[in-house]
């Protein structure tokens, strides 16, 4: 592990990656919309190799008390065997727990799904929106694909039809989720000194750092989470910020 990290610090030394990028540099980024047609939507995200799949599923629930008129979002991660020999069938690791985590927060700390839109009958019926997102093939950067996966999934569903007080998913309308703003999450790791995205999955070997930093069109930041075990100096994550900023802009103009 030490000779990886030493030949990738020679490398960003000389502002080079494994893969030839500078350091700020993405992969090719594309989004699939509607790629399932039992969800209410759905989305295929590929980063590089890294492809990731997102799919909305909604259901009427009787709402919390304390929220009588607000429905409820949640997001799954499942991190499967076939993307990534890391990963192992059973209960939620703590990696997929996490990307769930920074998914979840970063929509719901933006305010884009507003509760309050999702009120059937106040104290008695309200929706409950569901996010999965599953990697297919993990070549690194889980978290930011999971986060846009997320959005473009959630900007592309319908509410589906209601029979007798509960979803009738043969029934889909033509009523749209509607989200007020498009959260982006952008994470920027450390390796010795540099700061770099999109990492390789040996890049993700090597890391001491790492920020994640979602933020809206307006460059505002909704939610941030630290990982790694390296300590950040307010320089640091200053410039953390403005390069996420920069690249979450890149990555928002692909959304449908």
């Amino acid at each position: 592990m030490e000779l990886l990290k030493e030949h990738i610090l020679r490398g960003l030394d000389k502002n080079v990656r494994l893969d030839g990028r500078k350091l700020t540099d993405y992969r090719p980024v594309s989004i699939d919309y509607d790629i399932s047609r039992s969800a209410e939507g759905s989305a295929r995200v590929r980063v590089g190799q890294t492809e990731i799949l997102s799919g909305v599923k909604m259901s009427i629930a009787e709402p919390y008390p304390d929220t009588p008129d607000k429905g409820n979002l949640m997001v799954n991660a499942e991190l499967i065997p076939l993307s990534s020999p890391e990963f192992e069938v059973g209960p939620p690791s703590d990696w997929s727990i996490e990307v769930a985590r920074i998914t979840d927060r970063g929509i719901r700390e933006s305010g884009a799904l507003e509760p309050k839109t999702l009120c059937i009958t106040p104290g008695k019926a309200v929706w409950s929106v569901m996010v999965d997102v599953i990697p297919v093939n993990d070549a690194g950067n889980l978290l930011d694909a999971a986060g846009l996966a997320a959005v473009a999934a959630l900007s592309h569903a319908n509410f589906p039809g209601v029979k007798d007080g509960k979803a009738d998913y043969e029934t889909r309308t033509e009523k749209r989720l509607t989200l007020s703003s498009t959260p982006i999450p952008v994470t920027v790791w450390k390796i010795g000194r540099h700061l770099l995205v999109d990492p390789l999955p040996e890049e993700e070997m090597v890391v001491d750092a790492r920020l994640t930093i979602t933020t809206t069109a307006d460059g505002t930041i909704v939610a941030l989470q630290k990982g790694g075990e390296a300590s950040l100096t307010v320089s640091e994550v200053d410039e953390m910020v403005g390069i996420a900023q920069d690249v979450a802009g890149k990555m928002r103009s692909l959304l449908r």
